[in-house]
């Protein structure tokens, strides 16, 4: 069955308007927010006035309703602009949403999705400082207390931690590792909980404006309704089942900013001029400008057809791994094609292709890194050819 989503014609006018409040709002405003290290508020206002942060959410709670297709196209779309705006807003509409509406209850879908609609922000915490990939490495534990679970332990690189109100927060419900990683389960915390503390943002390599941080979880007391689904032994399945969706949202974020990165290096080949003439007239940087239009063009397919596969309900873990993979790497081929054609201005700070050039170097190692990725397509083909499933 096919996931309907927004309406077609709706959904192409959304994006019109979105595109031309990337183009006259989001850009402009790019300065500033390097600057600050921030998205000012009322910025964030208006994109929650928008309806960015609920895109994904079902319309009976508030949200816009889109499907999978419509969503990794908003944010492709979205991506064009500094990769902030969509960190902002990517764990709400990809791995929480897609948690909630998968895995948890009524009640919970009641009380977290209406808040994440209006714009309350999550975060997602799975990494450990001594284990990411590796479940059984997870050193964070919930214990039963009562009709409820205390929580104790750290997540690292937790992106949007020091803005975020709901944490869904995984964690061993069994001291020693079970099969289908049933010893980890998931919780929504609220990050205002006592015992909750948000270590300072860390410093990074690019993607200013979008914060990460760790987080420390010291004898958090929770309620049993905090445990999603209200049963134990999930959690890591719903990690698995919501990084999909966020493999998908790093793709359509490594394809939207190659656009701008590419446009970026046509333009300059088009200002700069060498031996009398422009260089976007020379054979080798039209080569290098050729064949990053392709691979920008071969991620944009991969992405509708994955996205497709998502919204027909078909098995979606091979193709979402192996568009995330292609995408975030051809991602990281464009930006440094760009600092190449720029020369030694690209190396210059003044120029945006050496910012291109930071931003992009995190698509290929977060929602798992290239290797893991290469795994996952790995473990996925041999799977599916020792059941017959060939070609």
């Amino acid at each position: 069955m096919i996931m309907s989503g927004m309406d077609a014609e709706v959904f192409d006018q959304f994006i019109e308007q979105l595109w031309r409040y990337v183009h006259e709002r989001l850009i402009p405003a790019e300065k500033d927010v390097i600057a600050a290290n921030a998205i000012p508020e009322e910025i964030l206002d208006e994109m929650r006035e928008m309806g960015l942060f609920g895109l994904t959410m079902p319309e009976e709670y508030g949200g816009a309703g889109m499907n999978t297709s419509q969503y990794v196209e908003t944010i492709r779309v979205l991506s064009y602009a500094l990769p902030a705006y969509r960190s902002i807003t990517s764990i709400n509409l990809g791995m929480v949403c897609t948690a909630l509406k998968k895995s948890g209850t009524e009640a919970q879908k009641a009380e977290w999705l209406p808040r994440l609609a209006a714009g309350e922000i999550a975060c997602f915490g799975l990494t450990e400082p001594g284990s990411g990939s590796d479940s059984a490495a997870m050193q964070t534990t919930a214990v039963k207390d009562g009709n409820g679970y205390r929580l104790n332990g750290s997540k690292r690189y937790i992106t949007n931690a020091p803005f975020a109100k709901l944490g869904l927060i995984m964690a061993r419900t069994s001291k020693e590792p079970l099969p289908k990683n049933a010893h980890v389960s998931a919780f929504l915390v609220d990050m205002e909980k006592a015992g909750v503390t948000v270590g300072k943002p860390d410093k990074k390599m690019g993607q200013e404006g979008s914060q990460i941080a760790d987080i420390y979880l010291d004898d958090v007391h929770v309620d049993g309704d905090a445990l999603l689904g209200g049963e134990e032994g999930q959690g890591f399945r719903t990690a698995m089942m919501s990084l999909d969706n966020g493999r998908l949202s790093v793709a359509a974020a490594s394809a939207g900013y190659a656009r701008r990165i590419l446009d970026t290096a046509m333009r300059y080949a088009q200002d700069r001029k060498a031996f009398g003439e422009p260089i976007n007239q020379f054979q080798l940087i039209q080569a290098m400008l050729a064949d990053s239009e392709a691979e920008i063009y071969a991620a944009e397919c991969m992405l509708k057809d994955a996205t497709a596969k998502v919204d027909a309900d078909e098995p979606s873990l091979l193709p979402a791994a192996s568009t995330k993979l292609f995408a975030s790497e051809m991602c990281n081929r464009v930006a440094d094609r760009c600092v190449q054609i720029h020369g030694g201005a690209g190396y210059l700070a003044e120029y945006e292709a050496e910012r291109f050039y930071r931003d992009s170097r995190i698509y290929t190692i977060y929602e798992g890194t290239s290797q893991i990725m290469q795994l996952v397509i790995a473990k996925a083909m041999l799977r599916n050819f020792a059941n017959g499933a060939q070609g």
